[in-house]
């Protein structure tokens, strides 16, 4: 069945958005609850949708935003159902990449026609993803933030908080509004390339470190990784130049830098594989294997990554299979699962990208 066909040409939207917004955050993770937070702490009506446990911190103390410049308790709504979308003027929208559509579907009949979707997401093609969804405005940001959840109801913040959001109708009046709150926004006819630079590092990076369990300095000092790191990027551009897609001519240059400024670091892929949450590799290394057969280029490094990442979050039922393998007493003997350390929670910064700033956190 051929998905629905939204018409989401300028000429059917707005380009105006009211001074003080009803502002939806999906997702409620750090990087929404960061945005959110800082969009309620300017005046606007703010309700985060997540996980029972953080909306219950939430509504009986606020959200704590823990940052470089202000630990406060902020005033916001929050709610488990998808319904709470209703009346919104702007939806922050921070689920994890593989969940994109089914949660699109589920805001669906709650979601005003004149809504404004802004993606706050890792990978490259979530908004068009939620365009073949939801009929309403949709644009994409690229997110340059650290930010982790401290425990339920407390955003912790490391660093950065800019956003590079996608041309569109509202998209500049929008940016007006993140500013004022004290968020650092632009909006850019190369924020695909932007979008791009961010999954080249998201390769590079996420799935060694997952696979690993290493945080980025000591990954890069491993026998061969920085030749497998440049085999990786070489892919990426390779894929990236058949979609059209111009990247930085310093790119390697940029992968490199990460990990000297971001030495105890580790990816939010090993965060997953650590809580034995679903990943998000297949938006991610996946991505470019799928875009490269479809192109008929070779991704083999890439593909491995994927494999390697999607054997270690097989679900836990799978541990139990045999293989074959005995115990010695003539008896299977099942395979036990492996445990992982937790890792901070943060969200790629390519400032290297576009300048020589390092994060601090």
């Amino acid at each position: 069945m051929q998905p629905p066909s939204f018409d989401h040409s300028p000429m059917s939207q707005s380009t105006l958005l009211p001074t003080t917004l009803q502002v939806a955050v999906v997702g409620a993770g750090a990087v929404g609850c960061y945005y959110g937070g800082m969009l309620a702490r300017a005046g606007h009506a703010v309700t985060l949708i997540g996980r029972p446990q953080h909306v219950d911190a939430v509504q009986a103390r606020g959200l704590r935003m823990q940052t470089l410049g202000f630990d406060e308790q902020v005033r916001v709504q929050a709610s488990t159902e998808p319904a709470a979308v209703a009346g919104a003027d702007l939806v922050l929208f921070s689920v994890k990449s593989p969940d994109t559509e089914a949660t699109g579907r589920q805001l669906l009949a709650h979601l005003p026609a004149q809504a404004f979707v802004l993606t706050l997401q890792n990978g490259v093609d979530n908004a068009e993803r939620l365009r073949t969804v939801l009929p309403q405005e949709v644009a994409a940001a690229v997110v340059y933030v650290a930010t982790e959840m401290a425990g339920p109801g407390h955003m912790r913040h490391h660093g950065r908080g800019e956003l590079v959001i996608e041309p569109g109708p509202r998209s500049e009046a929008l940016a007006q509004q993140l500013r004022a709150a004290g968020v650092p926004t632009e909006v850019s006819a190369n924020a695909r390339a932007a979008l791009w630079s961010k999954l080249v590092l998201n390769c590079a990076y996420n799935a060694l470190s997952a696979i690993t369990q290493l945080p980025y300095g000591r990954m890069v000092l491993g026998t061969g990784v920085p030749q497998v790191m440049a085999d990786l990027v070489a892919e990426c551009l390779a894929v990236a130049s058949a979609e059209g897609v111009a990247l930085p001519a310093d790119i390697h240059q940029a992968v490199e830098r990460l990990a000297q400024t971001m030495p105890t670091q580790s990816s939010s892929t090993a965060q997953d594989l650590a809580r034995g949450k679903p990943t998000e590799i297949d938006h991610l290394n996946g991505l470019v294997v799928r875009r490269g057969e479809a192109h008929g280029i070779a991704t083999p490094v890439n593909r491995a990554m994927w494999a390697l990442v999607k054997l270690l979050g097989r679900p836990r039922g799978i541990d139990r299979i045999t293989a074959g393998c005995t115990n010695g007493r003539g008896h299977s003997a099942a395979i036990q699962p492996i445990e992982f350390p937790c890792h901070l929670n943060v969200k790629f910064s390519l400032s290297t990208i576009f300048s020589q700033q390092s994060m601090h956190h």
